[in-house]
């Protein structure tokens, strides 16, 4: 069934869009389709080979597509600054941004190149960074920013008392922990938009579960083998059982990027236009719609108070 979801997209020709987490996977897909609907498209990417690859595909899928690499390694706040310069440097307005880059439960702790926990220092902390650093050209683009959370920000909650899990670590506790604090990012950007009228927009998208290189084993995270569900979501991915697809977990930050519905509300009970993702049993995969905000991302305290955090930690500021 999952196989014969799509979706739409309105025509992007003129547009500048940036894909984190490009090179492969879902992210591959999501900037494959931009290219598809008219979008130049900038892939940031920490592997230049896999870069390479990656817009050596979606030229070969897309007759004429405008890809572009440049260096990012989220995990490194150094590098993030590059990236914003150069960018800057070159001064073209970018319309569309999508926050899609991700890592995913290390057995053990690992630290950013900044000493922060590697979940929450690259997932939350480095996308800050890139927001703050490109908001000039995302205020001349009128931007959409998407940033990609997860059905792991549905359960858990932000270790106030220890955000970089000094004290002790648990994998999937701080993968929950980056992906609410990036969601309540998500959130309160939009409301300091309208407040400042920066002319941004900000939403947030959730995948769904799918077979994806973030279940993988991954030997430089110190996993060497997939997950322990990852055959059984492979399996269930192929035969259109309840889960979605590499292809369709993109659908929904496809839809929150460029659908007028999606243009963000800056509410707090998940109206249309906040939070995307799939609308089949579980939320797990089916059609890309708006969905029900989950209950930890809902506090605008919160929001206030991730935000500075993350201003202090990564000496980024957005006034």
């Amino acid at each position: 069934m999952s196989r014969t979801i799509d979706l739409t997209l309105p025509d992007l020709t003129g547009k500048r869009a940036l894909v984190t987490g490009g090179s492969d996977g879902i992210g591959l897909g999501i900037a494959t389709r931009l290219a598809a609907a008219g979008a130049e498209v900038v892939l940031p990417v920490r592997n230049p080979a896999k870069g390479e690859a990656a817009a050596a595909t979606i030229r070969e899928r897309v007759s004429g597509a405008r890809v572009e690499l440049r260096a990012l390694d989220l995990s490194s706040l150094e590098s993030v600054a590059a990236l914003a310069e150069d960018l800057n440097n070159d001064g073209a307005p970018i319309q569309l941004l999508i926050n899609n880059a991700g890592v995913m439960t290390p057995p053990e702790r690992q630290s950013t190149a900044d000493g922060f926990e590697l979940q929450f220092g690259t997932n939350h902390l480095g996308h800050f960074a890139l927001v703050g650093g490109l908001l000039p050209l995302l205020r001349a683009g009128k931007a959409r920013v998407t940033s990609q959370v997860s059905i792991a920000a549905n359960s858990g909650a932000i270790n106030w008392d220890d955000l970089n899990w000094e004290k002790s670590y648990n994998g999937m506790r701080a993968y929950s922990q980056s992906k609410i604090a990036f969601g309540l990012f998500g959130l309160e950007l939009d409301r300091r938009s309208r407040a400042g009228g920066w002319g941004i927009t900000s939403n947030l998208s959730h995948p769904g579960v799918a077979p994806t290189s973030l279940l993988a084993a991954r030997p430089e995270l110190g996993r060497g083998e997939a997950t322990g569900g990852r055959g059984l979501i492979g399996t269930m991915s192929r035969l259109g059982v309840v889960v979605g697809t590499a292809e369709t977990a993109g659908l929904p930050a496809l839809l929150a990027a460029t659908s007028p519905v999606s243009a963000g509300t800056a509410g707090s009970t998940g109206t249309a236009g906040e939070f995307f993702g799939p609308s089949g049993l579980g939320h797990l995969g089916g059609a890309p719609g708006p969905q029900k905000l989950y209950s930890r991302l809902r506090s605008t305290v919160d929001a206030e108070r991730i935000w500075a955090a993350s201003e202090k930690l990564t000496g980024v500021s957005f006034a």
